[in-house]
């Protein structure tokens, strides 16, 4: 199938490069000249698992190709999604701006059937939003279709998420829209949910929010075993083993971030409040979320005591591992707070840096681990990479001025940090002495 592809950012790229690498010939589009011509010469503008190589090949393939005109894209293929940035105002809802402006493109540019996709993640009845503003913008006698395709994407994991997801779903209108989409997605296995779009739109937002609220509760019940003295990994694991529950999502921390689950929980809040809904359950669950940022700030304090010029060493800035993703990571808040207390933070992150560089003016860049830990009376862990699990501590040890690790993702043994001399202080879990 011929698809067009509105927006490069995380998962249009992604679904651009998996729907070539699946047969179809992709056209993707972007309104930033600078970062279609970096695509075109096969450089990213994001850090993605294996991304490069799927772009690289599907290029070389004559089935993926870049262009700064939807008219192109609209004219040369049947079905188009819109994955364009749905960022967050200030009141919580989602910013459709850039849905809208797109729509009456793809509406002026038609001139025979298209179906037109949401893949952005957007409030519910978007569709019909979208659905009026090409009508308004079509010409005459011209049909198209429109539909939702709502994506379960998560970064980092993104390319095998695609091609091998839990679910597809698809909220159409028409027989002729769930038959396209159908064949679309034939060469995955995975059951197909086939709904109404106002369902499909909600599914996105439900299942972030339940996630979230998952993270935050299990991050409630570290803190009641911070304060007995219980493991919070032994009563997740206790937690998850029932079917009706589920092992994932279950790992405490220092709070969830990325712009999904908070843009997402804020926008769900948003619409259920328009709704006159009143979500008190997902609203603790944000507040919860913050707390947890501030709960891990106090641990630094209280193993620190006075953190004025203090030198302390952090490891992760991207909100998860495998991403250079810092938007709404909880190290940017957590590091911007310990500086304002007058801590000199360095820090380090394998892909995420450069991104960082643009919110965080006072922090010192590092190498790597070791130059992070030279002189530090205190090293942070704020992102879960798998080279940070791999350290060597004896040197680490010598380079530090105090041997004081605070870790906000649990990824050492208190036993072993204990026995190589460290004072280890982790989240939920009982510290050995």
């Amino acid at each position: 199938m011929k698809i067009g592809i509105i927006g490069t950012g995380y998962v249009g790229l992604t679904t651009g490069a998996c729907f070539a690498s699946l047969g179809n010939d992709v056209i993707c589009v972007d309104n930033n000249e600078e970062k279609v011509r970096m695509l075109k010469k096969g450089h990213m503008p994001i850090y993605e698992p294996g991304l490069e190589e799927l772009v690289k090949t599907n290029v070389k393939e004559n089935r993926l190709s870049f262009t700064t005109s939807i008219g192109d894209a609209v004219k040369k293929c049947e079905v188009i999604f819109i994955s364009v940035n749905t960022p967050p105002k200030e009141n919580g809802d989602a910013d459709l701006s850039a849905v809208e402006n797109v729509s009456e493109s793809i509406a002026r540019n038609m001139t025979s059937y298209r179906l037109i996709v949401e893949k952005s993640t957007v409030p519910v009845e978007t569709g019909v939003r979208v659905k009026q503003t090409i009508k308004a913008n079509v010409k005459k006698n011209v049909e198209f279709d429109v539909a939702s395709n709502p994506e379960f994407l998560r970064e980092g994991s993104a390319i095998y998420d695609f091609l091998n997801p839990d679910r597809v779903v698809i909220g159409v209108e028409s027989k002729r829209a769930e038959k396209l989409l159908r064949e679309l997605y034939k060469p995955v296995s995975a059951p197909i949910v086939v709904t109404d779009i106002r369902s499909a739109e909600i599914i996105k937002h439900a299942s972030n929010s339940f996630l979230a609220s998952k993270i935050s509760f299990i991050n409630l019940i570290s803190r009641i075993c911070d304060k007995v003295g219980a493991d919070v990994n032994k009563v997740a694991e206790g937690i998850g083993l029932d079917r009706r529950i589920g092992k994932d999502f279950l790992r405490p921390g220092a709070g969830f971030g990325g712009f999904c689950f908070p843009k997402d929980l804020a926008a769900f809040i948003h619409i259920a409040d328009k709704l006159g809904v009143d979500m008190k359950m997902l609203r603790a669950v944000a507040e919860a979320n913050e707390d947890q940022k501030d709960y891990f700030l106090k641990l630094i304090e209280d193993n620190l005591w006075n953190l004025k010029n203090k030198q302390v060493g952090v490891l992760g800035i991207a909100f998860k591992p495998d991403t250079d993703d810092i938007r709404f990571a909880p190290a940017i808040d957590i590091i911007l707070k310990l500086e304002r207390e007058g801590v000199k933070v360095k820090a380090f992150d394998p892909q995420a840096m450069q991104n960082a560089k643009s919110v965080l003016n006072g922090t010192v860049y590092a190498k790597d681990a070791y130059d992070v830990a030279k002189g530090a009376e205190a090293l942070v862990i704020l992102t879960e990479w798998n080279e940070f699990r791999q350290l060597d501590f004896k040197r680490i040890k010598k380079l530090m001025k105090r041997p004081l690790v605070i870790d906000g993702r649990n990824i050492y043994s208190p036993e072993k940090m204990r026995d190589l001399g460290f004072q280890y202080i982790s989240i939920g879990r009982p510290a050995i002495s």
